[in-house]
């Protein structure tokens, strides 16, 4: 299935006809750093932007994002509830194993541990059963319209490497434990990683044994994670590094008149949200006692109008977001203008709920924000605080890296924290069905770390997953992003606008997803 709305801008196609013929280096460089090396673990957008280059799943994206074989040639259905794959023959995984139906159904049962976060992919898969050495057949829950897009994440690791390995086990990273996967990778992909130093970089070669070539020339990669903007500007304009991906909004300007530079501008399918503490009884890190306000509407309404988003938009973003009221962006199925207006800021108003709500005094919390992760991420959270501050709301702002910050996320230690969602599906059951579904030991839920739980938006959710119709499920999306608005269960700030930036000798594609790849990008 195509997403329903692509963006003009998206891809840049020229040049990427060119064959390897010497080793060509891409560095390129952005402000965050992976969190692991597990495909597994952890469902984190630049992670996956950099593993997606050695591990594979049975589908991918084209340059256009449809939907394309990959370690798989062919795919029917035989019944509603049963999808067989072809597998392509003579893969081989960087160790020079075989690739073959053992790996996927090892791979299936490792993605499921609850360890990881990135079950999502699999969601709606009962069993993978094995045909013959070559060919498995999914056994579905119930008819799957997006089994296509979920399984390009659904990456295949090799069974005799784990097993050797003793890595069976996916990471648990917010238990801070690591494996021989988090640090160590064998994939079938382009690209093979040979190194990571965590904050400093990681390198990648080409996989000269690989079923598949690239369209571009790119045959060395070095990722450099530069947290500072000042530095990360400083090594594009010094020569350093060829290509940024995370510019800061306030250089944009000056890039774009720089002559030796390019900038490729799209939009991102990613929305910045806050999301809020919705379970516990007494609210953590707060000077509330015995109770939770984020578990009265009113008080979530107030949050959310006391937002001026197009004072974010305009001071801090320098244009570069759109406002959001919704949890999807412009790009994802199920997004539809009509319901993305952000309510206008009414301070005036968010006091008297507080005071109905019982605080006419306001109350304090803590926001847990990464300060290295998203575009102008501590910046948008000190906005927060100053906003809320005007209603008499005190916000204690607790600034990190997202290495640690995701950890306390993950733990439910937090009150109240700043998260960028990107739909790597391009579908918003994505979305719904991650951060909005009540958790459940499966994909339900799993990044869903406030623990919201809104009986209406999961019988939404759980028809969306089998509703064939595209108009019916259509609808099933429309009522369920219209119902999280409402019900103010998250606290939605904008999608945002990512152009890159870039030496004129290097032509790449944008994408929307937030995951440069290599295989798309010549360096002349």
């Amino acid at each position: 299935m195509k997403p329903r709305f692509m963006l003009a801008s998206a891809v840049v196609l020229a040049g990427l006809a060119l064959s390897p013929v010497h080793a060509t280096t891409l560095r390129w460089a952005a402000q965050n750093d992976i969190l692991t090396l597990d495909p597994h673990s952890q469902n984190h957008a630049t992670t996956n932007a950099i593993l997606q280059h050695a591990y594979e799943g049975l589908t991918r994206y084209n340059a256009k994002y449809e939907v394309e074989p990959a370690l798989a040639t062919k795919w029917t259905q035989i019944s509603p509830t049963q999808v067989r794959f072809e597998l392509r023959k003579g893969v081989k995984f960087h160790d020079g194993s075989p690739f073959t139906a053992d790996d996927v159904i090892f791979s299936f049962g490792r993605i499921k541990q609850p360890a990881g976060t990135m079950s999502i992919y699999v969601t709606g898969i009962t069993e993978i059963r094995k045909v013959d050495d070559h060919t498995v057949d999914f056994m579905l829950s119930g008819p799957n319209p997006i089994l296509l897009r979920n399984i390009a994440d659904f990456f295949i690791m090799s069974k005799s490497w784990s097993e050797k390995n003793k890595t069976t086990n996916v990471q648990d990273y917010k238990a801070k434990e690591e494996n021989f996967a988090s640090r160590n990778v064998n994939g079938t992909g382009t690209y093979r990683i040979t190194g990571w130093t965590p904050d400093q970089r990681v390198t990648m070669t080409i996989n000269k044994d690989g079923w598949d070539k690239p369209a571009g020339n790119v045959t060395e990669v070095v990722y450099t994670p530069i947290k500072a903007d000042a530095t990360r500007v400083a090594a594009l304009l010094s020569g350093d590094v060829d290509m940024v991906t995370d510019l800061p909004t306030q250089d944009v300007a000056r890039l774009r008149a720089d002559p030796k530079l390019a900038i490729l501008d799209g939009h991102e399918v990613r929305t910045i949200f806050v999301a809020l503490d919705h379970f516990n009884p007494e609210l953590k890190y707060s000077d509330v006692k015995g109770k939770n306000p984020f578990k009265d509407k009113r008080v979530r309404e107030a949050l959310n109008i006391a937002i001026d988003r197009e004072a974010i938009k305009r001071a801090t973003m320098r244009g570069l977001s759109m406002p959001a009221a919704i949890i999807v962006a412009p790009g994802v199925n199920g997004h539809s203008p009509d319901i993305d207006q952000p309510l206008k800021p009414d301070p005036e108003k968010a006091k008297r709920l507080l005071a109905e709500a019982g605080y006419p005094n306001g109350f304090e919390f803590q926001l847990n924000c990464p300060n290295n992760r998203y575009v102008n991420d501590e910046e948008i959270c000190q906005n927060l605080v100053s906003m809320w501050a005007r209603v008499g709301i005190k916000t204690k702002l607790a600034a990190e890296g997202m290495a640690t910050f995701i950890q306390k996320v993950q733990n439910f230690d937090t009150s109240a924290y700043l998260l960028g969602w990107g739909v790597a599906t391009y579908d918003a059951q994505y979305s719904l069905q991650s951060l909005i579904r009540t958790r459940t030991t499966g994909a339900d839920g799993n990044f869903n770390f406030g623990r919201i739980s809104d009986a209406k938006v999961d019988q939404l959710v759980d028809a969306m997953k089998t509703e064939t119709d595209v108009a019916k499920r259509n609808a099933l999306i429309r009522e369920a992003l219209v119902r999280t608005r409402d019900e103010h269960l998250t606290v939605p700030l904008h999608h945002q606008l990512r152009p890159w930036a870039m030496k004129k000798s290097v032509e790449t594609v944008h994408r929307s997803d937030d995951r440069p790849s290599a295989r798309f990008t010549s360096v002349k």
